[in-house]
């Protein structure tokens, strides 16, 4: 069985670095051209009582981002939305996580080094990120891929392999000695969002348990994850809120972190219509690798011109040359909340 699984998350790295996504070759123009590719309910409506209703601001505003002016960034954050809740991890936290899969190296650090030794090296980015602003707490995370797109369609068709509840629980295990925490990452393929998280409730029904989406790798019919950059809407990301959202209530739970990935603009489709709920705190995550001025300019298209609510920042310790620094990374505008390592 573990052979076998090895085997086909193999095959699923193989496709999960498209020539496409790749660093491109020229310059940013306007939008600044896009770091690389990275690489993914059952749930009643939010309570309207709950949910909070943005005015739409320009029409994806990423599309004229080289254009925008510091302060017209700036008049766009914080974002307007509802006040954090009792137990809310951010904005009085800021998230460095450490990102992979344990049954591959290819997938990110989780898988890259033993867990003693990965679990020290996180906390000395938790440290440096401390020391960086000594004004926000750091909270340690793990974000262990959970759903992996596949090459092939698999039994049931949709292009993706669920990880054991035995891997999830050896991870949370990991995540419990660091006082760390655990966030499900997951690519669904050509499933849907309620088919993937359902099997997962009773993992987000503990209280420090978060979620993240890879758009990334979300096709439609007649689509190949790692063929074609995927891509999800804001519908799809609400029927995640409102499924965590529901958590939160049944559960008494403090308010849960929905991560979502971005490297390009159509990867997340009407942003604007993402539903703000004070028991869900959504994160986009600028999630590509390059140069840094590379990674910065589509940090300002995908995330800092197109505000959500928080913003988050991936770094790559083998794709990014150099790796930008805590003070370089805490020096974006607006400064993530999230930061995470692949």
């Amino acid at each position: 069985m573990m052979n076998t699984l090895l085997a086909a998350i193999s095959v699923a790295l193989v496709i999960a670095r498209p020539g496409l996504a790749q660093s491109p070759a020229t310059p940013p123009a306007t939008p600044p051209a896009t770091a690389s590719a990275d690489s993914g309910t059952g749930a009643k409506a939010a309570h309207g009582g709950h949910t909070h209703t943005r005015t739409p601001s320009h029409a994806h505003p990423a599309h004229t981002a080289a254009g925008l002016s510091d302060s017209a960034l700036a008049a766009r954050w914080p974002v307007k939305g509802p006040e954090p809740l009792p137990g809310a991890m951010l904005p009085h936290y800021r998230i460095v996580a450490y990102y992979g899969n344990p049954m591959s190296r290819r997938m990110g650090i989780l898988g890259q080094i033993a867990p003693d030794s990965m679990l020290v090296r996180l906390q000395g980015e938790v440290r440096a990120y401390a020391a960086a602003d000594t004004a926000t707490p750091v909270m340690p995370a793990l974000e262990l891929i959970v759903t992996v797109a596949q090459a092939g369609p698999g039994a049931d068709g949709k292009y993706r392999l669920r990880m054991p509840d035995t891997l999830i629980d050896r991870v949370a295990s990991w995540a419990d000695r660091a006082h760390a925490l655990l966030i499900l990452d997951v690519q669904i393929g050509r499933s849907t969002v309620k088919e993937e998280l359902t099997p997962l409730v009773k993992y987000l029904q503990r209280p420090t348990v978060h979620l993240a989406l890879d758009p990334e790798f979300a096709l439609p019919p007649g689509k190949v994850p790692g063929r074609v950059i995927g891509r999800m809407d804001a519908e799809q990301v609400n029927e995640a809120s409102a499924m965590l959202a529901t958590l939160v209530d049944d559960n008494h739970l403090p308010p849960k972190v929905l991560i979502v990935h971005r490297f390009t603009h159509p990867m997340l489709r009407e942003a604007d219509h993402i539903r703000l709920d004070p028991r869900v705190q959504v994160v986009i995550d600028m999630d590509g690798f390059g140069p840094d001025w590379m990674k910065r300019s589509s940090y300002r298209a995908y995330v800092a011109s197109d505000p959500v609510q928080y913003a988050g920042f991936k770094l790559f310790y083998k794709n990014d040359k150099p790796v930008m620094t805590p003070r370089d990374v805490l020096g974006l505008f607006p400064a993530p909340s999230f930061v995470m390592f692949q």
